[in-house]
């Protein structure tokens, strides 16, 4: 890949009031000027660009807690670069506290809710530009989604990483707990001790500590040029975060001068990069449907196959959990992500001459970083990588005529044969491994939890951690029209279209069928003769909606299947 600087372009305008100015100007327009003037406009304001503050605060999950004062801090930045700004908020949910719940139903939803939120805000209040904050997993995704679709002056701010908790000497966080409830089931941990890591598996405000969905996609964003330098890699309570977002405040003014939009800067060549540092990385399966999701909105033409082709010559080189031993904290620690995307440039895996939102290439973002301590392990080097080839696996076959989403580290193996065990719901597959049901060679089935089947595609950490806790994690395998959390590890493959709830080839399957799963091959298979399963679908009856009113039925009724991005406002 080139890694060439390039100008930004000098034939474009300045978008200062672009979008504001025919809100507040004339005299026509003295009623919008009247309300403003009631949150606090002077009337030298109305002559300033407006720029909004999109906060994702709340108080349900701690990956947000604190993202008030986040918000506050762009603000300020945009005051002090000679902007107006306007904070407002839009949702998140917890997808940690509702895992292997039906609450959890609503998580992918929240994604299309904080784009469409955005969106209406934007449109509605002709905003010049914008900064969003976000913290839990769809934040990122959704803030994304609403920019690509609104194109106008934008920088995300990511809300930061939470610390380690500690626990009998050792590193924790919420994946050492969900994985602790198998060791408790099993009877490998005590009820004090369960409760004791509860306790303090959690520290403080921040996304899950590990290379999970959170941090994935803040890299991802980074990686398009979206978020300004290393701020994918900062601690969520730390003076560099609050930098971060003031700065934000100020850069987004500076766009608004400078006439760079966000279609300037999400190409697909940003796209390939954000793909390339995500498999550097060891990151989400979730960055597969979020990163089409977000280039359908930016119309940037994107598929499951360019995960496989740029796959083949990325290698894993960070060595972060859920497979590797480090949380995202140490990697801030030796001085964040722009060390190893200045790694990936130099090998020529990077386009260099990608523009960014500081107003420069990201070759030119880059030309100063240092390297990382050389007495480091966290980032390993190209003549020592985790693995050669991406750990995101693109699957195709008889189970998976659309494709599957697999990740597969290197430790779990590369293939897989085993027998079928079939579960129609997430909550039937959690109790059949607590109570000691599923025995070495399985292959646990979870269907009927995809898009619209779900509804939301509900993620499967609550099983996948409950098979590590039972020290299965090398015996079986486990495959699924849902997701799974950035903190699955183990032989498992997602995503898999069609969904059952369509009539896809899990909707077929039987307990006892011989299932083979071939990470070098890429092949997903029912090892069932064709006349059987032509019999089989002669049978099937589809399912009616789970859901018939409110958001989840609306969800179903739009949704795309998983290997589009599961968007819900139409295809390229």
């Amino acid at each position: 890949m080139k890694s060439s600087s390039k100008k930004p372009a000098k034939s474009r305008r300045s978008l200062h009031r672009h979008w504001s100015g025919p809100l507040v100007d004339a005299p026509e327009r003295a009623q919008s000027r009247a309300m403003l003037h009631a949150i606090g406009f002077e009337r030298g304001d109305f002559q300033k660009s407006q720029i909004g503050i999109a906060s994702t605060w709340s108080q349900v999950t701690p990956c947000n807690i604190h993202i008030d004062q986040l918000a506050l801090a762009s603000a300020e930045g945009v005051a002090k670069a000679g902007s107006k700004a306007l904070i407002f908020n839009t949702i998140t949910i917890s997808d940690g506290i509702s895992m292997g719940t039906q609450g959890m139903k609503y998580s992918l939803v929240s994604r299309e809710v904080i784009a469409d939120s955005i969106e209406t805000v934007m449109g509605c209040e002709m905003l010049d530009g914008v900064v969003a904050l976000g913290g839990c997993d769809k934040n990122m995704p959704g803030c994304l989604m609403a920019i690509a679709r609104i194109n106008r002056p934008a920088v995300f701010v990511y809300g930061g990483t939470i610390l380690p908790g500690c626990f009998q000497k050792r590193d924790v966080d919420i994946v050492s707990v969900f994985e602790a409830v198998g060791a408790h089931a099993s009877g490998k941990m005590s009820d004090a001790d369960l409760e004791g890591l509860e306790k303090c598996a959690i520290p403080g405000p921040g996304s899950c500590g590990g290379m999970y969905t959170a941090n994935t996609m803040a890299c991802a964003i980074e990686a398009l040029g979206m978020s300004l330098p290393n701020s994918s890699a900062q601690t969520a309570i730390s003076s560099a975060k609050k930098d971060d977002a003031m700065r934000a405040g100020a850069a987004v003014h500076r766009l608004l001068e400078l006439g760079i939009r966000p279609s300037d800067i999400l190409t697909r060549k940003a796209f390939e990069n954000a793909i390339t540092v995500v498999i550097a990385l060891g990151g989400s399966t979730n960055a597969v449907l979020h990163l089409l999701a977000i280039a359908h909105a930016a119309k940037v033409k994107l598929s499951i196959d360019d995960f496989t082709r740029i796959g083949k010559r990325v290698p894993v080189l960070a060595d972060l959990k859920p497979s590797g031993k480090y949380v995202m904290a140490a990697l801030a620690g030796i001085g964040g992500l722009t060390p190893l995307m200045k790694m990936l440039l130099d090998q020529g895996l990077l386009h260099g001459d990608c523009l960014t939102v500081t107003g420069h290439t990201l070759a030119e973002n880059l030309r100063e970083v240092k390297p990382y301590p050389k007495d480091q392990d966290i980032i390993h080097g190209f003549d020592n990588p985790i693995k050669p080839t991406s750990h995101l696996v693109i699957m195709y076959g008889n189970l998976a005529p659309l494709g599957g989403v697999a990740k597969i580290s290197g430790k779990e193996g590369e293939r897989f044969t085993g027998r079928a065990r079939v579960f129609d719901s997430e909550e039937a597959s959690l109790q059949a491994i607590l109570a000691d049901k599923i025995k070495k060679g399985d292959v646990i089935v979870i269907r009927y939890e995809g898009p619209k089947g779900g509804p939301g595609m509900r993620e499967m950490l609550a099983p996948t951690s409950a098979i590590m806790g039972r020290g299965l994690g090398n015996d079986v395998a486990l495959i699924t029209d849902g997701r799974f959390s950035g903190g699955t590890r183990g032989f498992v493959v997602g995503h898999i279209s069609p969904e059952a709830h369509l009539g896809g080839p899990l909707a077929l399957v039987k307990n006892g069928d011989q299932i083979t799963i071939d990470a070098k091959a890429r092949l997903l298979n029912l090892d069932v003769p064709g006349r059987e399963l032509a019999k089989r679908r002669k049978a099937l009856k589809l399912r009616k909606p789970v859901f018939t009113r409110g958001v989840l039925a609306k969800y179903a009724d739009h949704v795309s299947q998983a290997h589009l991005g599961a968007i819900t406002d139409g295809n390229l």
